[in-house]
């Protein structure tokens, strides 16, 4: 809004631009760290529980084709997982033991 208001003066103060610039610009690393964790967190855990190593969710930090990369390896690579159900019992059930 600021920014918008010094626009429309037509009169933009060198000093005031510069102190603008040097906000964005601190702001933005804490704005890239956010969005890094955002992409690399869970790639991290769908490479963990593929079995693949979790470092290969590093390649998103290579723009657009680091994760292309690591969304084909995930989509086509044979996954070294092992099926986590439980074998089902037959039904119906055994009967229980008799009493005495």
């Amino acid at each position: 809004m600021y920014l918008a208001l010094l626009l429309q003066q037509n009169q933009l103060d060198p000093e005031q631009v510069q102190h603008m610039a040097m906000a964005i610009l601190a702001i933005l690393p804490v704005i890239i760290l956010i969005v890094l964790a955002i992409l690399i967190v869970p790639f991290w855990f769908i490479c963990k529980k593929a079995g693949f190593s979790p470092w290969l969710s590093l390649l998103c930090l290579i723009p657009t084709i680091g994760m292309l990369i690591l969304l084909y390896v995930l989509a086509f690579a044979d996954w070294k997982v092992v099926p986590t159900a439980q074998p089902q019992m037959p039904y119906p059930y055994p009967p229980p033991p008799p009493r005495s």
